[in-house]
């Protein structure tokens, strides 16, 4: 890609002679806008933008201002030189003899038949359309005369209007975005910073208040579902007598109106009887699972405290977003080089539309030498594309999927990286007779560094079975695409089934692969040996993974709404002016969602960022807790590593060593 790769093709734009607008040390050194001599021929702004528009194309320092033909500016040009001066800078360059007939300069399009006022945007020469009292105008005026002896209308050009319109109207919004970045970044920074503030006091008060949190929420929900039974019950009594009330489902069919069903007892009944069972199904669950909850509750706390002696894993986030965005940056530019790897292709323009020839590839170089010319008088050879009929050129779409997956590769190793790192910190916590007495110093720069000095291969692996099965799910996903169109039922079945069983198994992986890594981090075996064990160590402890993951998920998740709601809340009355003591602070913007926005988003993904630490902490926490049971008996010979409110937990049952 480095080699045949020129992002010059995406920076500047290319004129009909394959030569690029505003490049350095050529003669369109000073051109940087590209001029259409038609733009009628172009349908959209999509059209001009990645497409060749079927007209001569140039690059001009910039766009016209002004309403011109070339007939008149001929006529005259003897007595007004100055209008010939300012109209031959949009003709071909050279080109300067105003006695050569009209028609053969049409012809052989040497100049543009007319100008119309534009003003550039993306680097190219779009008409100023305007609205005034409701009327497309273009500099005021509602028609102009297209130099072919025509007076046309302004709404002639609607179909590239409307497009050029809505690019030029997203200009505008984005001018005003971009003022309101300029306005409020620094408010925003500390919008943030009261984000990351939180998310840490949240991590820290977790400690205290896991289990008041997670008891509140399941007690709310046995009352509301409780108060649910009691609503129906009181529907179903309510309706007790009414006529047609006794009415099944079945005797009045399917309505349209859901309401029809809420006037039957037989509705109510059905809602009673589902929440008593979804009731009794949760109490018995607490029941039933009471002690494995109280551990889950336990885990989390003590993952906070581990978190209270290593601080720094909380800002190792920013070492896997760093490897990340340098993962990103080497993918995108070898994206681009890629992309614009090919050859440039000239096709013949005619501007007769019987001419046999249009549209074909053609050698400017030798063009003049051929009986095209004489065949089709006024066709020429101009740049229509980049591309290319070599092998190299077909099997570019090759090589940005293997592009693709060496991105995917690296990200999966950034992470698994980051994975390993942390969960070697948290063991080292957890493995220590006394805490924090005993925690080896530096945790969790010595976890790293055992991670690249010894893990490396194991965890390249790892990312590398991720990597082949999302690139798979990639590759599904553009044939979906393709096939979208497709009436063929059973494909689009087979496909479907396909991306949900893929989907599956990136979701298995990611956990497998992150349990292995917890135990590459603890006993330094491979991976597949490592994946193993934790597979099996899991399963021997499913239930307790069930009910730890769900507690977990859902600490975690009402601590980001938590964190990015509050947030969000004090930047709306901040930036609408709502905060009295702030209100001449608050900058006066033009859209004030565009800072709330940012704030609420960049503050879910600060928390998410903090307390993704925190939950590897709790996996950690939870296989060596798992493998503590399992090596260990609380003898004296055998002592538990945990601490001591696990330790009360379990109970004198299982503290006991267990026979198999």
């Amino acid at each position: 890609a480095w080699v045949h790769g020129d992002p010059r093709k995406v920076i500047y734009p290319t004129d009909s002679y394959g030569q690029f607008c505003g490049q350095k040390d050529t003669l369109n050194q000073n051109k940087t806008i590209l001029f259409y001599f038609n733009i009628l021929k172009c349908a959209s702004p999509l059209v001009l933008i990645n497409l060749q528009c079927p007209t001569t194309q140039l690059c001009v320092s910039k766009c016209p201002d002004r309403f011109a033909t070339y007939i008149d500016v001929q006529a005259s040009y003897r007595y007004k030189p100055d209008q010939w001066n300012y109209f031959k800078q949009f003709c071909k360059p050279g080109f300067n003899n105003p006695r050569k007939s009209v028609v053969q300069v049409l012809r052989d399009e040497d100049c543009p038949s007319m100008i119309i006022p534009s003003r550039p945007f993306l680097k190219r020469c779009f008409p100023d359309f305007s609205t005034k009292n409701g009327v497309l105008t273009v500099a005021n005026q509602t028609t102009f005369r297209d130099g072919r002896g025509k007076t046309r209308n302004v709404t002639d050009l609607r179909e590239a209007a409307n497009g050029i319109n809505n690019v030029l109207d997203a200009r505008s919004v984005g001018m005003k975005i971009f003022e309101d970045y300029a306005i409020s970044w620094y408010w925003i920074l500390i919008g943030l910073f009261i984000a990351m503030v939180v998310s840490l006091l949240f991590l820290v008060l977790l400690r205290f208040t896991a289990g008041f949190l997670f008891w509140i929420f399941i007690f709310g929900v046995i009352g509301i579902i409780g108060y649910g039974i009691w609503h129906c019950y009181w529907e179903y009594d309510h309706l007790k007598g009414i006529p047609g009330s006794d009415l099944t489902v079945y005797d009045i069919g399917f309505q349209t109106d859901f309401r029809v069903y809420l006037q039957l007892r037989q509705t109510w009944l059905a809602f009673m009887i589902i929440l008593c069972a979804v009731e009794v199904i949760i109490i018995l669950m607490l029941i039933f699972l009471r002690n494995r909850i109280r551990i889950a509750i336990a885990l989390l706390k003590e993952g906070s405290r581990a978190i209270g002696y290593i601080m720094s894993t909380l800002f190792y986030p920013i070492v896997t977003f760093i490897l990340i965005a340098i993962c990103i940056s080497y993918w995108a530019v070898t994206a681009v080089f890629l992309a614009t790897s090919g050859e440039p292709v000239y096709k013949v323009m005619a501007s007769q539309t019987l001419c046999k020839y249009a549209n074909l590839t053609c050698d400017p170089e030798t063009f003049n030498k051929t009986n095209v010319t004489k065949l089709c008088p006024g066709a020429q050879c101009t740049f229509a594309f980049y591309g290319g009929e070599s092998l190299y050129h077909k099997y570019i779409f090759i090589f940005q999927l293997a592009n693709a997956f060496v991105f995917l590769w690296l990200v999966n190793f950034a992470i698994a990286l980051g994975q390993c790192t942390l969960a070697g910190a948290f063991a080292s916590y957890y493995w220590a007779s006394r805490k924090p007495a005993d925690i080896p110093l530096w945790p969790l720069f010595s976890s790293f560094g055992r991670a690249i000095r010894y893990h490396t291969g194991s965890l390249a692996f790892g990312a590398l079975i991720l990597a082949i099965v999302q690139l798979i799910r990639v590759i599904l996903e553009y044939l979906d695409h393709k096939l979208k169109g497709t009436q063929n039922s059973f494909t689009r079945f087979l496909l479907c089934c396909l991306k949900c069983c893929f989907w599956c198994l990136e979701k298995f992986l990611k956990f497998i692969n992150r349990n292995a890594y917890i135990m590459i981090a603890i006993y330094g075996k491979n991976f597949c040996t490592s994946a193993k064990e934790a597979f099996f160590l899991l399963m021997r402890n499913v239930v307790r993974v069930a009910v730890l993951d769900k507690v977990t998920d859902f600490l975690l998740f009402l601590g980001k709404i938590l964190v990015a709601g509050g947030v969000g809340v004090l930047a709306f009355f901040f930036f609408t002016q709502r905060i009295p003591v702030f209100a001449q602070e608050a900058p006066t913007l033009n859209y004030y969602w565009v800072p709330l926005l940012t704030v609420i988003i960049g503050s879910y993904l600060v928390a998410h960022g903090f307390f993704s630490v925190y939950a590897m902490c709790v996996d950690t926490l939870f296989l060596c807790f798992c493998e503590d049971l399992e090596r260990n008996d609380g003898s004296t010979a055998k002592p538990y590593f945990m601490s001591a409110s696990l330790h009360r937990i379990l109970g004198k049952k299982e503290l006991s060593p267990k026979k198999a």
